[in-house]
């Protein structure tokens, strides 16, 4: 490294960076590097301060501590937070943290329109890592279950994904806003013969909790069905 950049800010935000990440490193370093990177407080050192949230330290009781301190000396940052925590979201694989940030920060409205771009961005192709779709997934159930109208077209191609954590995610979020149009979804989920037990199960309940017929599929259903679910004269599956 030239001795110029080793002085320069963009050096110095890269070795602040770094000791920020340094999981097994003195927490003293860490936190002495959290509090540095806010006070330089431009986009580069707010980007790097969001490195924080890729780690996890022992013992558990300081990692959440430097956690929570990170994420209100990002809310304190305001809008100059706001770009490097939507390219936190785009880059990384864990992203619960960013998005309790940028809840403060941006209209609800807003940040669902970025979960739902992050997701379609992401599609339901094969990953090494899906913790990321169950993540932006859980977070549409659980902080917009009134149905924004962009979430559940969102949500149906995950039903179909590689990973059947990720379809448990993407069945419960559906099943929990009973959108008609994730009736056909469900039945075609749940009668595909590559389709697992625990993934089946998931269908039948969100199939019983939303009070959908499986006209069209009667025969095929009645064929999978398992304990405690039956079907009942109107076609609808049911729990005894």
């Amino acid at each position: 490294m030239p001795l110029s950049d080793f002085f320069s800010q963009e050096g110095k935000i890269r070795r602040l960076g770094k000791k920020l990440t340094e999981k097994y490193g003195p927490p003293e370093n860490r936190q002495k590097a959290i509090e540095t990177l806010a006070e330089i407080g431009t986009p580069e050192a707010l980007a790097a301060l969001l490195l924080r949230f890729t780690i996890a330290s022992d013992p558990g009781i300081t990692d959440a501590e430097e956690k929570q301190r990170v994420f209100e000396l990002l809310v304190d940052a305001g809008d100059e937070a706001l770009q490097p925590l939507r390219d936190f979201v785009r880059r990384q694989e864990s992203v619960s943290w960013a998005l309790r940030v940028l809840a403060e920060l941006v209209p609800p409205a807003e940040l669902v329109g970025i979960v739902v771009g992050e997701l379609t961005r992401l599609g339901a192709e094969y990953t090494r890592d899906p913790e990321k779709k169950v993540q932006l997934i859980n977070w549409l159930a659980e902080n917009h279950p009134e149905a924004d109208p962009r979430v559940g077209p969102a949500l149906l191609p995950f039903i179909e994904d590689m990973s059947d954590d990720v379809k448990l995610a993407a069945v419960r979020a559906l099943a929990r806003q009973k959108l008609e149009i994730a009736r056909e979804p469900f039945l075609l989920a749940l009668v595909q013969p590559e389709q697992s037990a625990r993934v089946r199960q998931e269908l039948l309940a969100a199939l019983a909790d939303c009070g959908f017929g499986v006209q069209g599929h009667r025969e095929k259903v009645e064929a999978l069905l398992q304990e405690p679910f039956v079907l009942d004269k109107g076609g609808l599956v049911k729990r005894r």
